[in-house]
């Protein structure tokens, strides 16, 4: 039986996470693409605990990784969080702080392929820092970044990154006629007004609860460093709007049925950056300290010394292209359409990659954003 997405709150949650395991499919082994935008974001990352550690210096560093997914980038995470922070101990003079570290994810991430990695990370950790695995805790949170997830100020730090473009449920949940964005299942280049309005409405709801909560858990002068997707001045092609315009084309040659398209929306919204800062202006909590756009080749993947990008050509590329998109949606798209159409749909997709990248430059934009508490 299939499992549409017009479900409980709670069975949405279990539906939303990225493929598990370490198999050829995983996200865990396709996920390079994230990766190289993480490491866009080290700089200002490095700022933040810098300033964090000048400002204080807790016995206990307590950072929550949003939305951690699965597989070597939830471990580089807390492996550069540590890095810096003894980099700035030394620099300093200081005894480097016990971590507490708090992977969030929601209730149908697969927490059990990160634990099963831990005691090679903290042998790791021993080999480089010397020290025994004791000074480092790692909890897994499970449960939604919409909402409240700590007890009010706890947490010095929160990461996230390609994770805060996912809204907490379909945009046109609820509404009296479930075709209002008939045709397809997110904004396409035709899509009427009222599609970016609703999709916009869900995004400025979500991001508001977003600081509220953390606000609340942060510690006074605490700090978040996000890394989201976002829509440019530039017109650019987003990849999820690629996604319905192939399911769409299945749609018109019957291989998907007209209810199941009419009643899904991918709950995806990339925001400009205005409409952030608006958000975060209303909101109040914070203080914008640093922000910057990072523009990423959907193909592109960092060489081994993280110098320099690595695009094959395309008919490479899309298939990179396609295992990471599959490894990101596949969970959420079965659910809806059926595992049985997954191969046709993600073959299609990868000849639509083909036949864009010949006319088009496609690249993600990514706000990279460093925000304070406000004390007053």
């Amino acid at each position: 039986m299939n499992i549409h997405f017009r479900t409980s709150s709670m069975e949405r949650e279990f539906l939303f996470h990225m493929t598990g395991g370490e198999g050829e499919r995983s996200y865990a082994n396709n996920s390079s693409i994230q990766r190289t935008i993480m490491l866009k974001a080290k700089t200002m990352l490095e700022e933040a605990i810098r300033r964090l550690c000048c400002h204080s210096s807790p016995d206990c560093m307590k950072v929550a990784d949003l939305g951690c997914s699965v597989g070597p980038n939830t471990l580089l995470v807390m492996s550069n969080i540590i890095d810096i922070v003894h980099a700035v101990c030394v620099r300093f003079n200081r005894e480097p702080p016990t971590f507490q570290f708090y992977l969030n994810d929601l209730f149908g991430n697969d927490f059990n392929t990160i634990f099963k990695s831990l005691p090679d990370f903290y042998t790791k950790l021993e080999q480089d820092k010397g020290q025994k695995s004791g000074s480092c805790f790692i909890n897994a949170t499970p449960g939604s970044f919409h909402g409240r997830l700590f007890p009010s100020n706890s947490i010095n730090l929160f990461h996230s990154a390609n994770s805060m473009h996912w809204l907490s449920q379909d945009p046109f949940l609820g509404l009296s006629k479930e075709a209002l964005n008939k045709g397809s299942c997110h904004i396409v280049s035709t899509s009427p007004p009222y599609v970016y309005t609703t999709f916009l409405k869900q995004f400025q709801k979500d991001f508001e609860l977003f600081l509220k909560s953390r606000s609340e858990e942060l510690v006074p002068g605490g700090a978040m460093v996000l890394v989201l997707l976002v829509r440019t001045e530039t017109p650019r092609r987003s990849i999820y709007e690629t996604i319905s315009v192939t399911l769409t084309d299945m749609l018109l040659e019957g291989l998907i049925e007209e209810e199941k398209m009419d009643s899904f929306n991918i709950p995806i919204y990339e925001p400009t950056v205005e409409e952030i800062i608006q958000v975060i202006g209303e909101e109040g909590s914070f203080f914008i300290q640093e922000s910057e756009i990072a523009m990423v080749p959907w193909g592109a993947r960092k060489s081994e010394d993280d110098d320099e990008f690595l695009i094959d050509e395309n008919i490479g590329a899309a298939e990179f292209i396609t295992r990471c998109i599959r490894a990101v949606t596949e969970p959420l798209l079965a659910a809806n359409f059926g595992k049985n159409i997954m191969n046709k749909l993600f073959i299609r997709f990868q000849k639509k990659i083909v036949q864009l990248m010949e006319v088009e430059i496609l690249e993600y934009a990514n706000l990279i954003i460093y925000l304070t508490k406000n004390c007053s």
